[in-house]
């Protein structure tokens, strides 16, 4: 016997879900359509011989107002959860002279509209709100259904959580149709997408609900007559009591719920989350190819929670376990700056875990990944100025552009594609390979960076010489040997500050000289109390800040954060 599952539209515009079970709980068809000519076409092979149909939709409304006595029954038990019926009459212009798109799509099936009859081929009205909540034991209904105010993440994960809940059904073997479908939901961007996937996953509810009827019929309950119109629905557990939200079935789907719900407050802790790391390296001068900061996607997070590794949930507390919700990526040009950054973090921020996992692979002799790690919070000294980030953490990777190409590039192969068995020795050995080369110019990109430390002569043959500022790439050569220990910094830093030399009438490298010649460097890194390799352009920043001062602070190219070297001067004259 065939156990198939309807959700069908009340109108031809919105798509109708089918789903069929064979006798062992096995779904073997999973689809959507519109037209009734679809559904009898799609469903042929099935409903030829022994099957139930469960039909989300009436089947017979006699009534001309009001509910029907079916609804009445089931409105008794579980309106307080949320999953009372919606009235049907004659009144409304589906039903105006008594027929139903669900009555006639059983007469066209041949099939005995009686749920008690028994025949082997009958079909039963049914309701997958109220299926859920007694099926599932949920403290009201999930609210995966599109209405106003609700968003696209939030839709998505409720629907999850459903997904999750049949999944756990151990009478259902779901196979590779649902994983698709579960991909379609993790992956949808707009709710029309979802709500193709919705009434596929509502079908198998129903077909579940007929499953249940035939094999299990002291199980369910059913509401109103056969005269009237019935439905039948899974008995609501005596002892369930609502509540405020769905009894999860294990903490990974209590995790996603609440994941989604405080969604909109990660991604503003991820926005927040990049402009500090931003601003904290900008202000250190360090040089940086990139900083990007994104708030895990819901559908990433359900997958994560979900993941399992021979059959075992990998995080058995995803809310506690997954610590990358929101991330910040640092992509630097060479190693020495990693380690710059690193120390930068754990100077101004609380670093609660740091993991160099290039140096974890070295020490095991192997080559591979590389890429350093660390979760920050915030100390309370900077709560106020980023409120969305207090009592979180962040996970912060730094790692050069060439670490960061092989790591993209293993992970696109390895865990978004499929590496067939025969070639993955083969491919062991080539990513091992090229992470050793990589690992080898990483070196030779930091000796050439060293190299360039030295002063020489800077080809000017690109600047323009109506410009009347210091050349960045002569400033930028001349500060490298004025700060022999300093670090590299941003090319646009250099042309930046050249500007303010420019305000300050120094135009030219002896004027410089002149100007640093005083400048005593000693004090003036005491006094800030660098725990960092500073930039050469922020050392240069600090020297003219504390022999320029106050006239330094004014200048109008320091107009956007006036008020930070304000506090810095105080440091310098304390």
């Amino acid at each position: 016997m065939h156990h198939i599952g309807i959700d069908l539209a009340w109108g031809l515009k919105n798509p109708t879900g089918l789903a069929v079970l064979d006798d062992g709980g096995r779904l073997v068809h999973v689809s959507a359509v519109r037209t009734d000519d679809e559904i009898a076409a799609a469903l042929e092979p099935w409903t030829s011989g022994p099957c139930i149909v469960a039909i989300d939709a009436p089947l017979l409304v006699t009534n001309e107002t009001g509910n029907r006595r079916a609804e009445r029954e089931l409105n008794a038990d579980f309106a307080k959860f949320q999953a009372g019926a919606h009235p049907t009459n004659q009144g409304k212009p589906e039903f105006s002279d008594g027929d139903t798109r669900g009555g006639r799509l059983v007469r066209r099936l041949g099939l005995d509209p009686d749920p008690r009859s028994g025949r082997a081929r009958r079909a039963i009205e049914v309701y997958p709100h109220a299926a859920t909540v007694a099926l599932f034991r949920l403290g009201r209904t999930l609210k995966y259904k599109n209405k106003p105010g609700r968003t696209v993440d939030g839709l998505r994960a409720e629907l999850l959580v459903l997904m999750g809940h049949l999944e756990a059904v151990p009478e259902l073997h779901l196979g590779a149709e649902w994983v698709v479908l579960r991909t379609a939901v993790e992956t949808a961007r707009r709710k029309s997408a979802l709500r193709v996937v919705e009434d596929q996953v509502d079908a198998v509810v129903c077909a579940y609900v007929g499953w249940v009827a035939v094999r299990r019929p002291d199980d369910v309950t059913t509401y109103g007559s056969a005269t009237e119109g019935a439905i039948v629905t899974p008995t609501l557990p005596p002892d369930l009591v609502p509540g405020p939200a769905p009894v999860a079935v294990d903490p990974a789907l209590r995790a996603i719920q609440e994941y989604a719900d405080g969604f909109a407050a990660t991604a503003e802790a991820a926005e927040q989350a990049l402009a500090l790391v931003t601003g904290l390296l900008d202000e250190a001068g360090i040089n940086y190819l990139s900083i990007a900061g994104r708030a895990k996607t819901v559908a990433s997070y359900a997958e994560k929670a979900m993941r399992e590794v021979d059959g075992v949930r990998l995080y058995a507390d995803p809310a506690r376990d997954i610590g990358d919700t929101v991330g910040v990526r640092v992509i630097l040009y060479v190693q020495s700056d990693v380690v710059a950054v690193a120390e930068l973090l754990g100077d101004q921020v609380v670093v609660h875990d740091d993991r160099d996992l290039g140096s974890q692979t070295a020490r095991e002799g192997r080559f591979g990944y590389s890429s350093r790690h660390l979760q920050i919070g915030l100390d309370a000294a900077r709560a106020g100025e980023w409120p969305a980030l207090v009592d979180r953490r962040v996970q912060v990777q730094v790692r050069t552009v060439l670490q960061h190409a092989w790591a993209e590039f293993e992970h696109d192969i390895r865990y978004k594609g499929t590496v067939p068995a025969e070639h993955a020795s083969e491919f062991d050995r080539r990513f091992t390979l090229a992470a050793g080369l990589l690992e080898l110019a990483d070196q030779e990109f930091t000796a050439i960076r060293e190299r360039l430390r030295s002063p020489e002569p800077a080809d000017s043959a690109d600047e323009d010489p109506d410009d009347p500022r210091i050349a960045p790439r002569e400033l930028a050569a001349f500060l490298a040997g004025q700060y022999a220990d300093a670090g590299w910094s941003r090319p646009d830093h250099y042309d930046w500050i050249s500007g303010l030399l420019l305000e300050l009438g120094v135009t030219s490298l002896v004027e410089l000289g002149e100007v640093l010649r005083s400048a005593d460097d000693a004090a003036i890194a005491e006094r800030m109390g660098y725990r960092y390799p500073p930039g050469a352009v922020r050392r240069l920043d600090d020297a003219l800040l504390a022999g320029f001062g106050r006239r330094y602070v004014d200048l109008h190219g320091n107009a956007d954060r006036r008020d930070a070297l304000a506090a810095r001067w105080e440091k310098l004259r304390s």
